[in-house]
């Protein structure tokens, strides 16, 4: 798989990735590119307690990680999809508070306070939602955020009508 300058290589077999990884430095070396190697990881996913073990090339060394993030999502060797909801909410947050004195004037109607909240903020925490795959029932104590929800306060800051006595 692979976008723009980011490839991600699939493989069942320790020898399948070396002829998939000989395949790809080929066929770089055919267009004058070259495999970086502080960038160039690998991430072993076994239902078995693996040990780390790097790969080592003539030339090229890959490090084994135990999660990477590729295309701003978080993938692990346990395939479990906590840290990346846990790594969209605190993302979704500080997006919420880099526009806070947008969302607590009261000049700015409730309307464009929504619409920045579906078009900014919504999107960053769902982003590639689709993809996750729950192995249980989500607990949301199990993730570690804020017990107060953001988007309570974009309401909360809005014009009151005044009461004369």
């Amino acid at each position: 798989m692979a976008y723009a300058d980011d490839i991600l290589i699939l493989a069942r077999t320790k020898k399948s990735l070396t002829e998939a990884l000989q395949q790809l430095k080929k066929s770089s070396i055919e267009v004058g590119l070259k495999i970086n190697e502080e960038k160039t990881k690998y991430l072993n996913c076994s239902k078995k307690d693996t040990n780390k073990v790097d790969l080592n090339w003539p030339n090229l060394s890959i490090e084994q990680v135990h999660q990477y993030k590729y295309l701003g999502s978080i993938i692990n060797d346990n395939n479990s999809i906590e840290e990346e909801i846990k790594e969209r909410i605190v993302l979704g947050t500080k997006a919420y508070y880099v526009n806070l004195k947008f969302f607590k004037s009261k000049l700015v109607t409730k309307y464009s306070k929504l619409k920045l909240y579906r078009s900014v903020i919504r999107p960053i925490v769902t982003y590639a939602s689709e993809t996750w795959v729950f192995k249980r029932i989500f607990d949301p104590e199990t993730v570690d955020i804020r017990k107060e929800n953001p988007a309570e306060d974009i309401w909360s800051h809005e014009r009151k009508p005044v009461m004369e006595n």
